[in-house]
């Protein structure tokens, strides 16, 4: 971490405004774009992504500065769009009972005609608990016990939406 940024973090922790809103200023881009891919709303995004940022000022305290202040950052974004997603009656339903289906890496493989617009747009339009739980794979690099943690949502349960998402991707693709 930079001396500027570490010191802007101190300053902050400290309720210093300047330094917050310097914090505010170097973030907030990366964390509207973060927002938008999940709330698809530019109003809402940037409501989750303020609403971010005060979390994240109000709980500086738990920040450790071993670990990166954007990634931190960006967990309390995704989990406030989330959380804002669920209080739009979002269902996410346990699959405790279903059967483990293993994931291979090379499933992610498509047609190099494909380009990234068409994938992020297939995304978008898989059902919502497939779209968390792929984006929080795909697009932020989460691993299985981390989206299971952001959704509340057992690790099993995680594998078989990814998987499930997978397969509906790779058919929308198809076509």
């Amino acid at each position: 971490m930079s001396k500027e940024l570490n010191l802007l973090i101190k300053n902050s922790k400290r309720r210093n405004q300047k330094a917050q809103i310097k914090l505010y200023d170097l973030f907030s881009e990366a964390m509207f774009f973060i927002s938008y891919r999940y709330l698809k709303n530019e109003e809402e995004a940037k409501d989750a992504m303020q609403d971010a940022f005060l979390k994240a000022f109000l709980s500086l305290d738990t920040f450790k500065e071993d670990t990166s202040f954007g990634s931190w950052l960006k967990k309390i974004v995704i989990n406030t769009c989330i959380d804002k997603l669920k209080k739009k009656s979002i269902e996410t339903v346990s699959l405790e009972n279903y059967p483990l289906e293993v994931l291979d890496d090379n499933d992610w493989n498509f047609d190099v005609k494909i380009d990234r617009i068409e994938i992020i747009d297939a995304i978008e339009s898989l059902k919502t608990k497939y779209q968390l739980v792929v984006k929080l794979y795909l697009l932020e690099g989460y691993d299985h016990s981390e989206i299971s943690e952001i959704l509340k949502i057992p690790i099993k349960t995680s594998r078989t939406q990814l998987r499930r998402g997978k397969l509906e991707l790779r058919n929308l693709l198809k076509t």
